[in-house]
C-alpha cells in the first residue's frame, strides 16, 4: 500500500475481478435475502434470465449494434473537428483568445438540454442522436486538446525555430508528435462520456437502441431487463476502453499511458 507504488499485472487483474465478485455477492445477498422487493431490484439470476430473453426474443443484438453505431458515429465526427481546432488553439495564442471564451461557455451546456430543439430540427431519426453525442463531446475534446498542445515543452519549440522551422513546421514536427499520446488518451476518456449522451438521446423518441430497451422495460416494471441493459452498456464500454488503451500503447509505445 505504498503511495504511487506500481502493481503487477496479475495483481491488478485479481483486484479488479475481486471487486466485481464482491459487488455481485452483495447484490445477491440483498435480493435473495429479501431485503429489497423484486419489483424494485431483480436478483442476479432473474437479470440473467431477462437478458437471455432479450437476446432470443427481442433482437437485443440489433439494439446493441445501433447504439454502438450512434456512439462511434457522433464521436468520430466530434473528434475530427475538435482535435484540429484544439491543436490550433494550443499552438497559437491568437486563435485561443478568439475561441476559448465560446468553447468554455459551450462546454458547460448539457447536451441533454438540446434534445427538444434537436427533435424539432432533425426529428427523431439518427441525425438527432448523432447531434446529441456531437454536442456533448466536441467542446470537451477541444478544450482538453488545447491544454495538452499548449503544454508542449518550450525548449523543443525554440530548438525547432532555431533550426529554421516555420510556424506550421513547428506545429507538425514538434507540437503534434509531442501531444499525440495524451490526445489519444483524452479521446479514450471522452468516448466514455459519449455513452452517457447516447443513452439519454435514446430515452426520448427512439424506436431502437439500448436506451429504448431500458425505457420499454421501465414501462413494464421489468427491473431484470433494465439492469441487464445497464450492465451491457458497462460491459461494452469496458471492452471498448481496453481496446482503445491497447491501441494507444501500440501507436505510442514510448509514452506512459
Amino acid at each position: 500500500m505504498t503511495p504511487l507504488a506500481p502493481v503487477s499485472r496479475a495483481a491488478r487483474l485479481l483486484l479488479g475481478v475481486g471487486f466485481f465478485v464482491v459487488f455481485v455477492g452483495a447484490w445477491a445477498a440483498i435480493t435473495y435475502g429479501g431485503m429489497v422487493p423484486p419489483l424494485f431490484l431483480a436478483s442476479p439470476g432473474k437479470t440473467l434470465v431477462a437478458g437471455w430473453s432479450l437476446f432470443t426474443e427481442f433482437n437485443f443484438l440489433g439494439d446493441i449494434a445501433i447504439t454502438v453505431f450512434r456512439v462511434l458515429g457522433g464521436f468520430v465526427i466530434a473528434a475530427a473537428i475538435a482535435v484540429p481546432v484544439g491543436l490550433a488553439m494550443g499552438a497559437f495564442k491568437s486563435i485561443e483568445a478568439f475561441l476559448e471564451p465560446f468553447v468554455s461557455f459551450a462546454r458547460y451546456l448539457p447536451a441533454s438540454a438540446f434534445i427538444p430543439l434537436l427533435i424539432l430540427w432533425a426529428g427523431v431519426d439518427e441525425a438527432q442522436k448523432l447531434a446529441v453525442i456531437f454536442i456533448g463531446s466536441v467542446f470537451q475534446i477541444i478544450i482538453m486538446v488545447a491544454m495538452i498542445a499548449s503544454a508542449t515543452r518550450r525548449d523543443l519549440v525554440e530548438a525547432a525555430s532555431t533550426l529554421g522551422a516555420r510556424a506550421w513546421g513547428v506545429v507538425f514536427r514538434v507540437i503534434i508528435p509531442s501531444a499525440a499520446p495524451q490526445v489519444a488518451e483524452t479521446l479514450r476518456l471522452v468516448l466514455g462520456w459519449a455513452w452517457t449522451y447516447v443513452i439519454v438521446a435514446e430515452l426520448i423518441g427512439a424506436q431502437s437502441g439500448i436506451g429504448h430497451v431500458i425505457m420499454d422495460s421501465q414501462r413494464l416494471l421489468d427491473t431484470g431487463q433494465m439492469i441487464f441493459g445497464i450492465v451491457m452498456i458497462g460491459l461494452i464500454g469496458l471492452v471498448t476502453d481496453v481496446l482503445v488503451k491497447l491501441l494507444n500503447r501500440r501507436l505510442f509505445p514510448w509514452a506512459v499511458l
